[in-house]
């Protein structure tokens, strides 16, 4: 049996509990993650079955359209601002949560760095990563 992947804002108003193994680990280096983030990039699990996954506690959201053109809609803890999770329009079953809100961040493993394209020299992030300049397709 799979442990759960736990995790939630800084507050503790929101939480999230999935069982489901992530599909995707990365960095991203794009612009909006480096304006969400307050620093040079963001980093994310994400997980196949948006339904699969129990949230608790009321989000606030806000959408953008990505460096890709794709609408990103964020999720975040209206009292404390974290930022806890993301969706994508264009693929309404994927769910993607902050490697920071993980209730052990340590499970975090990144497989790649995206928009690398977008990267600032000062943000260096392991050379060993597999690296993309937008986001890989398929």
């Amino acid at each position: 049996m799979t442990k759960a992947y736990t995790g939630g804002c800084a507050c503790g108003a929101i939480r999230y509990s999935t069982k489901q193994e992530p599909i995707f680990q990365n960095h991203c280096q794009c612009r909006d993650c480096q304006k969400r983030s307050g620093t040079g990039h963001g980093s994310y699990l994400t997980f196949p079955g948006r339904a699969e996954m129990t949230i608790t506690g009321e989000a606030s959201h806000w959408e953008v359209k990505g460096d890709s053109g794709n609408v990103k809609v964020h999720s975040f803890c209206p009292v404390c601002g974290t930022p806890v999770y993301l969706r994508f329009v264009a693929m309404p079953d994927l769910i993607a949560v902050h490697a920071g809100s993980l209730d052990e961040p340590d499970r975090f493993a990144p497989h790649a760095l995206t928009y690398n394209v977008r990267g600032f020299v000062w943000d260096t992030i392991d050379p060993s990563l597999k690296t993309f300049d937008k986001m890989p397709s398929g």
